[in-house]
């Protein structure tokens, strides 16, 4: 990985890249700051050095009580000033990653994405991200401010006194050997740190989806009890990593800021022997405890620098995926027929793992064919490659002959609606949700396409109507009536391309026949690929495609199929005799 070879402080750099000013600014703020935090040290030091001379006067204390009040003014401003740069830089590049991310996920071939759990995703989108802002709004400006305070600190010692600068160093070895250990026992529970976290978070968003599944089959007690274990195994990693860093970390954390420890006896000493003065024994001792908070606050940072490094080169994962290539300029299709030539394709990417083997299909332009076979068989897996979710492993996807690869994936989704079995609502009212088909349509648009799909009696009988917010419609609409949303959607699209994913399988069959009429209707003329497991209504296609484990087995009408195809007429002899036990025993199918 290329950024990752770069190394992961570069990559944290190049986050703050886009607002390198900001941060800049934030940093020379934070010395400043930091700075003239030292100055009323010195202000200390003139008046006790006038005080035992005996020379004090009230001109004197005003002036230094004076500049030293403005020093500390000056540290508060600037230290406000810098964090506030530095927050409005770290919140920007928040936004920006998170927008990086969620077009690297549209982008990336669905593979890629689906093989990352929904609690993997919503960690990195929403916790690892809001993680980076310590680093960004903290560690980069205060970082550097913390940094050259014990420096600037340890230099004023040296001209104060050598010895007394060397004796605020003698806790360092001792500190730097704890630190060491902690480290190399944290490092390598790290990753386990990261895996327990995603996978409680994985447990914790399947609990709470699955949560009607879980009701209705009476299995709240195990299900419970998974959710509950992950997380128990969260907290008994946690506890027992802390419990083995616990001693060398409170060493470090001891005795990395303790300089008092060396300068205030060497200090005291050397004053005792006339080496140095009372107000200079006094400045020794206030220089090492200005390096106090500066010292803590860069242990702190140093014990988060491998969960930040862990965070980037795991952010750098999902950033780095690759995205499915496209042209720049848009190609120039005859029609929109479609043509499969040898196509071959497997998630793994491997041979031996194929689930669509060699298939070649021609769907002429403004027919209507279906795709038939048993559960597994790659009907959905070869609808999807139609839209480009994933790149074949081998063959050809043309559309109007032009390979669906050197074209524009905005340009493919203009091309090709596609309505899947189980459909999504997005968080906005129902009439936006339809509206994403074409969002410039006009309200009337909308409606008329809702009233094609068979959804606008329900929707207008909801207590706001068009203007009901999709969330709280979800939970009193159907899975029929949320297909039906979705296929309004489509219709409103009107691209040129139809694919129907099981489309109506939720759907009762009085409004089945009315939607499959008003589809008929809104289709006619447009290339219709449609996949369905109600056999009835795709026995008018033009062309039935029966697929078996990934191959074709048999294509042709409804009557050369139940005449040559043995696997079709087993299919079809089941679905009619489902019917007819559906109508005996008055249930619907």
């Amino acid at each position: 990985m290329k950024d990752k070879k770069q190394g992961w402080l570069a990559v944290l750099f190049g986050y703050a890249q886009p607002k390198k000013k900001l941060l800049i600014g934030s940093v020379a703020l934070s010395v400043v700051s930091v700075t003239a935090g030292l100055i009323p040290y010195f202000c200390v030091f003139r008046l006790i050095d006038l005080f035992a001379a005996d020379r004090l006067t009230m001109q004197d204390m005003a002036r230094w009580c004076g500049l030293a009040l403005t020093a500390y003014v000056v540290k508060v401003v600037g230290f406000g000033l810098s964090t506030g740069l530095s927050h409005t830089a770290a919140y920007t590049i928040l936004e920006e990653l998170r927008l990086r991310l969620a077009d690297r996920f549209l982008h990336a071939p669905l593979g890629e994405v689906t093989a990352h759990s929904i609690g993997e995703i919503k960690n990195a989108m929403v916790e690892k991200i809001e993680g980076m802002e310590p680093p960004l709004a903290h560690m980069i400006p205060e970082g550097c401010g913390h940094l050259i305070l014990p420096l600037v600190s340890f230099i004023a010692l040296c001209t104060v006194d050598v010895r007394a600068a060397l004796a605020s160093l003698v806790t360092l070895p001792l500190s730097f050997l704890c630190m060491a250990l902690t480290f190399k026992i944290s490092g390598k529970n790290y990753d386990v740190y990261n895996q327990s976290g995603s996978s409680m978070n994985s447990a914790i968003v399947e609990y709470v989806e699955g949560i009607e599944v879980i009701k209705a089959f009476g299995r709240s007690g195990v299900s419970y009890e998974k959710f509950a274990g992950s997380i128990t195994r969260y907290r008994d990693f946690i506890i027992k990593w802390l419990s083995s860093t616990w001693v060398t970390m409170k060493l470090a954390f001891a005795l990395f800021p303790s300089t008092l420890l060396g300068v205030l006896p060497v200090s005291l000493h050397l004053a005792a022997q006339g080496q140095l003065t009372a107000a200079q024994a006094a400045l020794c001792v206030m220089l090492s405890m200005s390096m106090v908070t500066s010292l803590a606050q860069l242990e702190v940072f140093s014990n988060r620098i491998k969960q930040v490094q862990l965070t980037v080169e795991e952010l750098q994962q999902y950033l780095d995926m690759p995205s499915l290539p496209e042209p720049a300029a848009k190609a120039s299709p005859e029609g929109c027929g479609i043509t499969l030539r040898d196509v071959r394709f497997s998630y793994s990417g491997k041979a031996a793992n194929e689930v669509i083997h060699g298939v070649s299909l021609t769907l002429a332009q403004g027919s209507f064919t279906a795709l038939v076979g048993p559960s597994g068989s790659g009907k959905s897996t070869l609808a999807r490659l139609i839209s480009r979710f994933w790149d074949v492993d081998a063959g050809e996807i043309a559309i109007g002959g032009v390979n669906i690869k050197n074209m524009p994936l905005g340009q493919l989704a203009d091309m090709v609606s596609f309505v899947a079995q189980d459909n999504f609502l997005f968080r906005c009212s129902l009439r936006e949700n339809i509206r994403l088909g074409k969002p410039d349509a006009t309200d009337e648009e909308v409606y008329a396409a809702a009233r094609a799909a068979q959804c606008d009696e329900f929707i207008r009988r909801l207590p706001q109507g068009y203007d009901t917010p999709a969330g709280e419609a979800g939970k009193r609409l159907s899975g029929g009536e949320k297909q039906r949303i979705a296929i309004a959607r489509m219709l409103l699209k009107d691209a040129p391309i139809v694919i129907l994913d099981e489309a109506t399988a939720f759907t009762d069959p009085e409004n089945e026949d009315k939607l499959q009429r008003g589809i008929a209707a809104l289709t006619k003329g447009k290339t219709l690929l449609v996949i369905a497991h109600r056999l009835s209504t795709i026995r008018h296609a033009d062309n039935i495609v029966v697929l078996d484990q990934g191959r074709i087995a048999a294509q042709g009408t409804q009557d050369e199929l139940l005449k040559r195809c043995p696997l079709y007429r087993r299919m079809w002899q089941a679905h009619v005799g489902a019917q007819h036990w559906a109508v005996s025993s008055g249930r619907e199918v």
